[in-house]
C-alpha cells in the first residue's frame, strides 16, 4: 500500500479549504488594449541652493522654473540683494519653518520679479528686516496666489503684499515700517494679527473680504478697505487713527473697535454696520455718511479723550436702529435731513439724542427715572411707558 496517499490528500484538502475561505483572483479573461499605466506620484521638490536655484546680480536665490521648493535652512541676506526671486508661475515655495533675515542695506525677502505671474504660493516660514517688503506677490501684476502661515516683521517695507484675487491666510505682521499687509482688488484675508506697523495694519483694495484678524496699535488705520468689502470677525484697537476705515458698500459684521485714536468703525455711503462693538475711542464710535445701515451696535464711552458721539451720521438716508449708545459726548449725533431713527437706546451721555430737523424719528421716551420695581421671579408689568413699536428710549 502507498503510505503517502494520505498526506497527499489532507496536503490537498488543506489547499482546497484555505482557497474556500480566501480565494484567489486571476486578472480579467479580456484586459484593456494598451499599455499599463502608472500610478502618478507627487511632484518632486527641489530645495533651494546655489545649484538648484542659483541667484544673479540682485538675488541670492532665483527659481525661473514652475514646481514645488523648498528651504533647507535659514537663509541670511546680502546687501543689494533680494533673498528669494521668483520668475515663473506655478511655483510654491515652502519656508519648511526656516527663517529668511535681511541685513541693512538688503532688498526684499521673497518677490515676484516678472511680468503677469500667477498661481503662487509661500508658506511657513519667518521674513524678518529686509530692506523691502518681506514677501511682496504683487510686484509686475502677479495675481491669483497665496501666502500662508508666514510671519514678517521689521521689514523697511510692508510686511506681506499680494495681487489681486489672492489669499493670505494665518500670518502675521509686525513692526513693519510700511503696511502690515497690503492686498489688491478681491483678495481674502484670513486669521491674520497685524500689529505695531508703520503704516496701516491691513489695507485692501475693492471686493475684497477680512474675517477674523486682530489688528493693534498700527501707527495709522487698522483696517483700510476699498468698496464692496465684507469685514467680519475683526478686531481693531489701539491704532493711530480710525479702528476700521472702509469705502462705499461695505458691509461690517461683528467687530470690536476700541481705544482707537480716531472713529472706532467709519464708513461710506451704502454701507451696513451690525452687531458690532465700539468703545473707548477718542471720537466716535461708528461714524457713517449716506445709505448707510447701523443696526444693533453697541457703542459706549466714545469721545474717550476728545470729542464724538456713540454714533454720528453725517448725510442722508440713514438707518440707525436698535443700538445702545452710552457714555459718550453725544449718543446718537444727526447732521442731515432725510433718515431713519428707531428702536435705539441712550443712557449717560453728556446729550443723549442730537438730530436735526426732517428726520424720521421714533418717540423717544425718557424713562432716566424707571418706574418699575424689583424683579423676582416669572412676570413683571410694563415699565416702557409706550407701546409705540419704534420707539427710541432714553435711560
Amino acid at each position: 500500500m502507498n503510505t503517502r496517499l494520505p498526506t497527499i490528500l489532507a496536503a490537498f484538502l488543506s489547499v482546497l479549504c484555505a482557497s474556500a475561505v480566501n480565494p484567489v483572483f486571476a486578472g480579467p479573461l479580456n484586459p484593456p488594449v494598451g499599455p499599463v499605466a502608472s500610478t502618478p506620484g507627487p511632484e518632486p521638490r527641489t530645495p533651494i541652493n546655489a545649484v538648484n536655484t542659483p541667484g544673479d546680480a540682485d538675488s541670492l536665490f532665483k527659481i525661473t522654473q514652475r514646481g514645488s521648493y523648498y528651504l533647507t535652512g535659514n537663509i541670511t541676506g546680502v546687501a543689494a540683494r533680494h533673498g528669494v526671486e521668483i520668475a515663473a508661475s506655478g511655483v510654491t515655495l515652502d519656508l519648511m519653518g526656516f527663517e529668511l533675515l535681511g541685513v541693512a542695506g538688503s532688498l526684499g525677502g521673497v518677490l515676484a520679479t516678472a511680468s503677469s505671474l500667477t498661481n503662487i504660493t509661500i508658506r511657513n516660514g519667518s521674513v524678518r528686516a529686509w530692506g523691502d517688503a518681506g514677501v511682496n506677490l504683487a510686484g509686475f501684476g502677479a495675481i491669483n496666489s497665496a501666502v500662508i502661515d508666514v510671519r514678517a516683521s521689521s521689514n523697511t517695507g510692508t510686511g506681506i503684499v499680494i495681487g489681486s484675487y489672492s489669499t493670505i491666510t494665518g500670518c502675521t505682521a509686525y513692526q513693519n515700517t510700511g503696511n502690515g499687509i497690503s492686498a489688491a482688488f478681491n483678495c481674502t484675508i484670513t486669521g491674520c494679527t497685524v500689529s505695531d506697523n508703520t503704516g496701516t495694519g491691513i489695507a485692501t483694495g475693492q471686493g475684497s473680504t477680512i474675517t477674523a484678524c486682530m489688528a493693534s496699535r498700527n501707527a495709522a488705520r487698522g483696517i483700510s478697505t476699498g468698496d464692496g468689502c465684507t469685514i467680519t470677525g475683526c478686531t481693531a484697537q489701539l491704532n493711530t487713527a480710525d479702528g476700521i476705515m472702509a469705502g462705499n458698500g461695505n458691509t461690517i459684521t461683528g467687530c470690536t473697535a476700541s481705544y482707537n485714536t480716531a472713529n472706532g468703525i467709519s464708513a461710506f455711503s451704502g454701507s451696513t454696520i451690525s452687531n458690532c462693538t465700539a468703545a473707548f475711542n477718542v471720537l466716535n464710535g461708528i461714524r457713517v455718511s449716506n445709505g448707510c445701515v447701523v443696526l444693533a451696535n453697541a457703542c459706549s464711552f466714545n469721545g474717550n479723550g476728545g470729542d464724538g458721539a456713540g454714533i454720528h451720521a453725517t448725510g442722508a438716508d440713514n438707518r440707525i436702529e436698535s443700538n445702545n449708545c452710552i457714555t459718550a459726548d453725544r449718543g446718537i449725533d444727526v447732521d442731515a435731513p432725510g433718515n431713519i431713527i428707531i428702536k435705539n437706546t441712550c443712557s449717560g451721555n453728556t446729550i443723549n439724542w442730537t438730530i436735526v430737523a426732517n428726520s424720521v424719528v421714533g418717540p423717544i421716551l425718557d424713562r432716566t427715572a424707571p418706574a418699575s420695581a424689583a424683579i423676582s421671579g416669572n412676570s413683571a408689568p410694563d415699565s416702557t411707558g409706550t407701546t409705540h413699536p419704534n420707539a427710541n428710549f432714553t435711560y
